[in-house]
């Protein structure tokens, strides 16, 4: 969405000293192919669908910006997308204006997020980053968990960002434990079934809860790519039938018949037909009943909150543990990213008011420092 249209590029160097002879008719037939079909994915589309000149100046790959507005809104910060493009040239050059392609883009989004949520300027980075939380993104990247840039990293920051933590120089796999992939595939096949293959194990190492939701999410529905792209996006209208190629030579026949009104418990009743024998099923109705379960907001200096709303992936103390400064408390996951909230003194957890998983909003009150 932010680059500039790739056949007019080609029509526009036709005849000249820099052509590279390509086929502009072909090109033209494969994008009459893609607007049809991008009609179904528009629930999808990021709302940014021109290109603009702004990738000269802002430098973020066509696929990031594409999901950086999504991301924004994630977070409540729709409204300032302008801003964020903005804090993210001013990352980029704090970070030595790094390459940027996946992930090392991402952490430069990230870090623009971050700073736009909390308000913060270049200045400030330097000035309170000895108090701040830093996204766990760019700590890995400041650590070297994505290799070395050319230079090297800017000490003064990199030293704000990982305080107490030495970073390493060398390669980033030099950190890595060897793996035996044949005990890891049996161990897997152990965990959730023995059809899982050697690419599975990849997906589970690189990405475990990834993996792990994706697999749920199958063994729940089974194997909904075998759906064509409209019926597993929009649901089927009354009599409306559906030819479902399970393998060679065995397809299913689905007719949508009709459905009922919600129960008490705000389940419906589904009626369709498989290859013409009528079957019917209770399907919960998300959209029947809404509660939202409201936090206590952080309210004096004891109390340690979240700084960008997310999900509560992880509490990394106790009740009544003792503390030092910087000491990590627990873990924030919102829109991919993970951001690590440390302790802003010494003292001791007196009261734990979340626990892991819970879903926050910025400034809820997670624990209570004494």
């Amino acid at each position: 969405t932010s680059q500039p249209n790739f056949n007019s590029l080609v029509a526009v160097l036709e005849n000249s000293e820099r052509e590279n002879p390509i086929d502009l008719k072909k090109l033209n037939e494969f994008s009459n192919y893609f607007e049809v079909t991008r009609e179904y994915y528009y629930p999808f589309e990021s709302e940014l669908k021109a290109g603009t000149a702004e990738v000269y100046n802002h430098e973020i790959p066509g696929g990031q910006y594409s999901n950086l507005l999504p991301q924004a809104r994630g977070l409540g910060l729709e409204d300032k997308f302008e801003l964020i493009k903005q804090n993210y040239v001013v990352v980029n050059e704090l970070f030595g204006d790094i390459v940027k392609v996946t992930p090392s883009s991402k952490v430069v989004g990230d870090m623009a997020l971050f700073m736009t949520s909390n308000n913060l300027s270049a200045q400030d980075i330097f000035d309170k980053g000895d108090t701040l939380a830093f996204p766990e993104s760019v700590k890995q990247l400041f650590r070297g968990d994505l290799g070395q840039p050319f230079g090297g990293f800017p000490e003064r920051l990199q030293k704000l960002i990982l305080k107490n933590e030495k970073p390493y120089t060398e390669k980033p796999n030099a950190h890595l434990q060897p793996i035996d992939f044949d005990l890891e595939l049996k161990n897997l096949r152990k965990k959730f079934d023995d059809k899982l293959t050697t690419e599975d194990l990849l997906s589970y190492i690189m990405f475990p809860k990834v993996f792990e939701d994706f697999y749920a999410f199958r063994k729940h529905f089974g194997n909904v790519e075998k759906l064509s792209t409209p019926a597993f996006y929009y649901p089927l209208k009354p009599n409306e039938e559906v030819l479902v190629n399970l393998a060679h030579g065995k397809n299913l026949l689905v007719k949508f018949r009709y459905m009922g009104e919600a129960n008490d418990d705000g389940c419906r009743e589904v009626f369709f037909q498989i290859n013409g024998q009528t079957r019917n099923v209770l399907v919960k109705d998300n959209a029947i009943k809404s509660s939202k379960k409201n936090n206590i907001k952080i309210a004096g200096a004891n109390d340690v909150g979240a700084p960008l709303q997310g999900k509560l992936i992880k509490i990394m103390v106790i009740e009544n543990q003792e503390i030092e400064k910087d000491a990590p408390l627990f873990v924030i996951e919102a829109m991919k990213m993970e951001t690590t909230i440390c302790a802003p003194r010494k003292g001791v957890v007196s009261k734990l008011l979340l626990i892991e998983k819970a879903m926050v909003e910025q400034d809820d009150c997670v624990m209570q420092l004494q």
